[in-house]
């Protein structure tokens, strides 16, 4: 089968785009300048589809889809721009303000947070649900990092980059639902003298939000460099 027969031929709002068949539609989308929002897709990790921001829709179904870890396919004719998806973004938005304690005001994150950029993009401008404000722990035994899961939006950021990256596997998920959280080694404290952590930062790099940050570095003076992520996967790969 040539190469030719292989490339994927679809629209995406009105616009005629070509694409490989490994290619998601976020992929595609992207490479043609059409933005869809994301708050757990990182370039170099595995996609997850767990924020759920990526929503589009597809011409003949009813539901809709996340672009992250939907695969294209001949003919498809996708829509990432309605009211109907911006209400969806906004309401999980407000989901995500709702379920912890994001006060951007007081955050180490504030200027500099994913979660706080597309609120504005989107046109979040308060929150209709009731606040669940629980009181979630500050792991700050890490002699260089600080874990706060009230600032948390479980997007997985950092058990990926720990684990395809890194290969440390310190991080990963426990609980279910409203319980769910990030932990260390088995929940035991992220500086224990015992802990797997390697110390090189990148699950802090990689955090959209202010949960994992460096101590004594707030706000703009808290750099994230995911660019490195496409790079480093590439030299995992070729080892």
């Amino acid at each position: 089968m040539s190469a030719a027969t292989d490339i994927k031929t679809l629209v995406i709002n009105g616009q005629d785009v070509s694409a490989r068949p490994d290619q998601t539609i976020l992929d595609v989308a992207r490479e043609n300048g059409i933005n869809i929002p994301t708050l757990c897709h990182l370039d170099g990790l595995t996609d997850v589809g767990a924020c759920r921001l990526c929503l589009i829709e597809v011409k003949g179904q009813n539901k809709l889809f996340p672009a992250c870890v939907t695969r294209v396919e001949e003919g498809m004719e996708v829509t990432t721009e309605s009211e109907r998806l911006a209400k969806h973004r906004r309401t999980i938005l407000e989901l995500l303000f709702a379920e912890r304690n994001h006060i951007c005001a007081v955050c180490v994150a504030n200027g500099n947070c994913e979660l706080q950029s597309l609120s504005q993009e989107l046109g979040l401008t308060h929150v209709r649900l009731p606040y669940r404000n629980p009181e979630l722990n500050v792991d700050a035994s890490h002699e260089r990092f600080t874990c706060d899961h009230n600032r948390c939006i479980l997007c997985t950021r950092c058990v990926r980059v720990c684990a395809e990256i890194e290969g440390a596997h310190v991080w990963d998920v426990m609980g279910r639902g409203a319980d769910c959280k990030v932990i260390t080694d088995l929940e035991t404290p992220w500086g224990d003298k015992n802990s797997s952590c390697t110390k090189c930062g990148k699950c802090v790099q990689v955090c959209p939000t202010g949960a994992l940050y460096e101590k004594g570095k707030v706000g703009i003076e808290k750099p994230k460099h995911p660019e490195f992520l496409p790079y480093l996967n590439l030299m995992r790969e070729a080892q």
